[in-house]
């Protein structure tokens, strides 16, 4: 069976396993799809891994940007589909939202499994639940909130002989509250920060309070401005930040399309494996002058614009659109190849047979076997390798629709180069 596993990606994804009629009969997550699924192959006999083996004829996978993604979405799918090893190991858990209490006089911060209409704020959901405990306690920490369970409101305090021994706040990690030493509207003002956290705006955070502690300082209120300080510094220096960005429903959606996409993609095209990574090129030259072209590079279907690249066209006089791609091609994968770099699982040149025929002519001079097609924008016909007759999909096939992202982004990368190039002449 390893050898079916050869071309599966070491990257995030959920595994859908199937039965010999199609059924699903289990959904996992993977942090590295390869390993995972490799695992349940070296299995004991008398692991659940093996039960499963032993019903599964297929298996499907999608692709995930990170690890966090494949978590919420093998929990919406597992929801949805409720397949029968999962129900079988059920652990009854939901993932945690963090609640602000707002619609509290004093608000507090609070773990919850259940998303209510209380006019409270909620952030998450969180798969992550022993970060997300630790984040919570260092939030209360950091800015104060009370972290008690007691419900009072600022009319109705609870009686003092009850709170006065409280030790958060003689520790002065609590602004006392409970004790009326605080206004409900000094209260929220000194925590209102927690929101802009959660929703992960810290560079407006640490701009405000940056801001605010140069303005204590210069009124001589150090304790306030040193109380700003640690907790600017804490912001700056958080080991944890990559755990509040909130996964959406829409995400988890153009996770599955973007999925699809790229399994589809794979399919029609016969390749291989998955074409994980995408690199499109393009030539721009307007009116025949300042010769440039692009090269874009999509990951797992997203743009990844730290990888983009721009070429003056160095080798060709006239306007030369073949000409002009196979300097690219060449000056792009020459250069991998001496800097001993992986090439993409997929190539795309805009353009019909005679670009695709240009750019291929470079791969075999480099003896390259890495796939290649060509997209042309008239008909939208994708030209493949020795094949005389272009293959056309559907206009809402999710492989057409990558094709024309990743090919209309490499034209606009190019003609925003060439632009620029114009103006500095014209200046």
């Amino acid at each position: 069976m390893n050898k079916y596993l050869e071309n599966i990606p070491k990257l995030p994804g959920v595994y859908i396993m199937r039965d010999g009629i199609g059924s699903i009969i289990y959904i996992g997550k993977a942090k590295s799809l390869k390993d995972r699924l490799s695992s349940y192959f070296n299995a004991d006999t008398e692991s659940k891994s093996a039960a499963i083996i032993t019903a599964m004829r297929k298996i499907d996978y999608i692709l995930c940007v990170s690890e966090r993604e494949a978590l919420i979405l093998e929990r919406q799918l597992i929801n949805k589909v409720k397949p029968y090893f999962n129900a079988m190991w059920k652990d009854d858990k939901s993932y945690p939202y963090i609640k602000l209490s707002v619609n509290e006089d004093f608000p507090r911060l609070i773990l919850t499994r259940k998303k209510l209409k209380d006019g409270a704020l909620y952030f998450g959901p969180y798969p992550q639940v022993f970060y997300i405990k630790k984040l919570v306690r260092w939030l209360v920490k950091l800015f104060k909130v009370r972290p008690c369970k007691l419900e009072f409101s600022e009319d109705n305090l609870p009686e003092e002989k009850k709170v006065k021994s409280c030790m958060y706040y003689h520790t002065e990690l609590c602004y006392g509250a409970c004790l009326g030493k605080i206004t409900s509207e000094d209260y929220k003002a000194k925590i209102k920060e927690i929101e802009l956290f959660l929703n992960g705006k810290f560079k407006k955070l640490e701009d405000e309070w940056q801001d605010r502690m140069e303005q204590l300082s210069d009124g001589l209120k150090f304790e306030e401005a040193a109380e700003i300080r640690d907790r600017l510094y804490a912001v700056q220096n958080m080991s944890e930040r990559v755990m509040i960005s909130e996964i959406t429903q829409e995400q988890i959606n153009e996770s599955v399309l973007r999925a699809d996409s790229i399994g589809e993609l794979k399919d029609v095209l016969g390749l291989k494996r998955m074409p994980a990574i995408i690199e499109g090129f393009d030539n721009s030259n307007i009116q025949g002058t300042n010769a440039v072209a692009s090269m874009v590079r999509f990951a797992n279907g997203i743009p990844d614009k730290k990888n983009y690249r721009r070429f003056k066209i160095k080798t060709v006089v006239c306007a030369d659109d073949f000409a002009s791609m196979r300097e690219v091609v060449f000056r792009r994968y020459s250069g991998l190849i001496r800097k001993n770099e992986s090439m993409p699982d997929l190539i795309l040149i805009d353009g019909g047979k005679g670009q695709l025929s240009a750019a291929m002519s470079v791969l075999e001079e480099l003896q390259l076997n890495v796939p290649i097609v060509s997209l042309a924008e008239k008909n939208e016909e994708i030209f493949l390798p020795h094949k005389d007759k272009p293959l056309i999909l559907g206009r809402h096939s999710p492989a057409l629709r990558l094709l024309q992202y990743v090919r209309d982004e490499s034209h606009r990368f190019a003609v925003s180069y060439h632009r620029k190039l114009r103006e500095k002449i014209e200046e």
